[in-house]
C-alpha cells in the first residue's frame, strides 16, 4: 500500500518508514507537521495515513485536525492516528461521521509490529482499528444510563472485539467460540443497545456503536 506517515518525532518517524518500506509498502511521504501532511495528501492521494494527534507548533490537536480534514475531503483515504495516552475527546471526533476507514493506536503499540501493520491493513481496507486500551475505556464509561448494563459478560467481550475492528471470524477464534455464536451475540448487542438496523457493512455497525456510546 502507498503511505504517507507524519510524525515529529525524527526517530520514530525513520523507524516506521524502514518498518514500512522492508513490508514492502511505499512511503510516499514522511513529515513532521500537520501542514506538510495536508500538502503531500493533496499532491499524492495514498491509501493510509498515520499521523500523531500532537504535532508543532502547539503540540496539542494539530495532527487530529489534519486527519479530520482529510477524512472530510478525501474519505477514500485511510487514516491512522497515533496518541501518546487515550483521549476520548479525540477518539469520539474520530468516530463521528460517515467515512470508513479509520484507526486510533497508542504509540505503545507500534513496537507490537505484528498488531500495528495488521490495524494498518484494515484501515487501508476501510475497515475500523482501535487500540484495545481505547476500545476499553469507551466502553466503560458514558454521560447517560450506561445501556452496556444490558449486556452480558460474552456481548460486552464481543462488542470490544467489534470496535477494534475485528471480523466476525477474527472475533470467533480470538473468543474460542464458534462464529454462529459470534453473530448471535451481535445481534443481540444491537438490539439491548436499541440501534437501527438497515446499514450494511462491519465498519459502519463498528463506528455505529462507538457514536452511541460516546454522545
Amino acid at each position: 500500500m502507498r503511505v504517507i506517515l507524519a510524525e515529529d518525532s525524527i526517530l520514530l518517524r525513520e523507524g516506521l518508514v524502514r518498518l514500512l518500506t522492508e513490508e514492502g509498502h511505499e512511503v510516499i511521504a514522511a513529515v513532521g507537521d500537520a501542514d506538510r501532511l495536508l500538502q503531500a495528501v493533496a499532491a499524492t492521494p495514498p491509501d493510509v495515513v498515520v499521523a500523531d494527534v500532537r504535532m508543532p507548533p502547539t503540540h496539542t490537536d494539530e495532527g487530529l485536525r489534519a486527519a479530520l480534514e482529510i477524512r472530510r475531503s478525501r474519505p477514500e483515504v485511510g487514516v491512522l492516528v497515533l496518541s501518546q495516552y487515550v483521549e476520548k475527546r479525540y477518539a469520539t471526533e474520530l468516530l463521528t461521521g460517515e467515512s470508513e476507514g479509520v484507526g486510533y493506536l497508542l504509540k505503545d503499540r507500534v513496537v507490537q509490529v505484528d498488531e500495528f501493520l495488521d490495524a494498518l491493513e484494515r484501515v487501508a481496507a476501510g475497515r475500523a482499528a482501535f487500540d484495545s486500551e481505547v476500545v476499553r475505556q469507551l466502553l466503560g464509561r458514558t454521560t447517560h444510563v450506561d445501556p452496556l448494563a444490558r449486556l452480558s459478560a460474552r456481548e460486552r467481550s464481543v462488542l470490544a472485539e467489534m470496535a477494534q475492528g475485528h471480523t466476525n471470524a477474527a472475533i470467533a477464534r480470538r473468543l474460542h467460540i464458534s462464529q454462529s455464536a459470534v453473530e448471535k451475540h451481535t445481534n443481540a448487542i444491537f438490539d439491548k443497545l436499541e440501534l437501527a438496523g438497515g446499514g450494511e457493512g462491519y465498519s459502519r455497525r463498528v463506528l455505529a456503536v462507538l457514536r452511541y456510546l460516546g454522545s
